[in-house]
């Protein structure tokens, strides 16, 4: 194998570990996760407990996927599993997600109307559903960084050119909303 092949075959294998990390926020996220629905305190969850985090980190989670993590996970038969094991199957899930999904998950919450744009209407709502006392001034500013043909209004498009690179942020308001 040639050295050019060598080193292009470490740079990918590098590049995929990296693209298989998740970031601090996002590794904190489960954790707040884990210990907000941990309501005895006992650093283990149970059935209940998982669905509401899972449900809270922005997955859509059957009850069959419920007991499966369980059966999975929970070694010792106690009906609990401990924030090493949720950790790992939410980071798998996390790592599986498909990102332009979430964008349009996210952009279909924001464009309740059916519209297929983000109206400064749509911005209201949501930064109200969520507790944020912001101002037109503020929303329309928003709609400025996404709106890339000057309409004022932010379509599918316009956002996704956008969320492709921080569409993290986007899943946390999905969170927030859900």
């Amino acid at each position: 194998m040639s050295l050019t092949l060598r080193n292009e075959l470490v740079v990918d294998k590098t590049k995929r570990k990296k693209r298989r990390e998740l970031s601090e926020e996002q590794k904190q996220e489960i954790k707040d996760a884990f210990e907000l629905f941990d309501t005895d305190k006992d650093e283990a969850i149970d059935y209940h407990e998982l669905k509401v985090a899972m449900r809270a980190l922005g997955f859509d989670v059957k009850k069959a996927d419920v007991l499966k993590i369980l059966k999975d996970y929970d070694r010792e038969a106690t009906g609990k599993i401990t924030f090493e094991d949720f950790n790992e199957v939410v980071t798998d899930w996390i790592l599986e997600r498909d990102p332009h999904e979430e964008i349009l998950k996210a952009f279909k919450l924001f464009d309740d109307d059916d519209s297929g744009k983000i109206s400064l209407r749509n911005l209201r709502r949501v930064a109200r559903e969520l507790g944020e006392n912001m101002s037109d001034e503020e929303l329309r500013a928003m709609i400025e960084e996404f709106d890339k043909d000057g309409d004022g209004e932010i379509w599918n498009v316009d956002l996704s050119s956008f969320v492709r690179k921080e569409w993290i942020k986007i899943t946390r308001v999905v969170v927030k909303i859900k």
